[in-house]
């Protein structure tokens, strides 16, 4: 059996394990898609990507959301983490838009 008809009898074998399903990893993945959203992180070596405010918005709501629905159900950690999350994306929304507004500014 050569590589090729291993890795289709055993498919499960090549691929990357996957993350605990936690609170920690929820917020970590909507964390990391708002910066995604606001043009803070990227993966090509091309330009920087326009960031997209409005659903930037939306995901940091969302997180918004979390934690005010999970008030009282959290541990310390979580609780920080969330809190410190948000504080963190919300300045850098505030940012970033004032970015955005002043290069448009500029083109005008």
């Amino acid at each position: 059996m050569d590589e090729v008809d291993h890795r289709e009898a055993n498919p499960q074998e090549d691929q990357i394990p996957l993350p605990p399903a936690n609170f920690g990893f929820l917020v970590f993945s909507l964390r990391t898609q708002a910066e995604m959203q606001l043009g803070l992180m990227h993966f090509s070596e091309e330009e920087k990507p326009e960031p997209d405010l409005q659903m930037a918005r939306h995901t940091i709501d969302l997180l918004a959301v979390l934690l005010d629905k999970t008030k009282g159900n959290l541990d310390m950690d979580e609780q920080r983490y969330l809190e410190n999350s948000l504080t963190e994306l919300r300045f850098r929304y505030v940012q970033v838009r004032e970015e955005v507004a002043k290069t448009a500014a500029q083109k005008a």
